[in-house]
């Protein structure tokens, strides 16, 4: 659960992975620590087109609320797929390129919250 208040449109983006089966849905709160972004929102998808699906699904929603991202990058790849919405970033992975970029440990000093279905935020 989260010990930190999220914007409507990260705890969006955390159910948007889930609806897909996203695994490991973290949100970083990076707000004291970085002036480009206040969260990530990191999901893992099982392979290369589970990856390209929760990417797909979350970037479709997000527009379907009125949300569009600045940049949308690796979405072809499906390795690593990475949505800037300017506020709130969103990383969807493999999980061999998730445990190779460890961006919780990278940014092991911001606070974290990790989702599963069962606790959506």
């Amino acid at each position: 659960m989260s010990r930190f208040p999220l914007s409507g449109e990260v705890r969006r983006a955390v159910g948007y992975a889930l609806d897909r089966k996203g695994e490991d849905v973290t949100v970083l709160d990076l707000r004291s620590l970085s002036s480009e972004t206040d969260f990530f929102v990191i999901a893992t998808g099982s392979s290369d087109r589970h990856v390209r699906a929760i990417a797909e699904h979350v970037l479709d929603s997000a527009r379907a609320d009125g949300d569009r991202p600045e940049h949308v990058e690796g979405l072809d790849q499906g390795r690593w797929v990475l949505i800037d919405y300017v506020d709130y970033v969103v990383h969807v992975f493999h999980p061999a390129v998730r445990d190779f970029y460890r961006l919780e440990v990278l940014w092991g000093d911001a606070p974290a919250a990790v989702f599963a279905e069962t606790d959506r935020p």
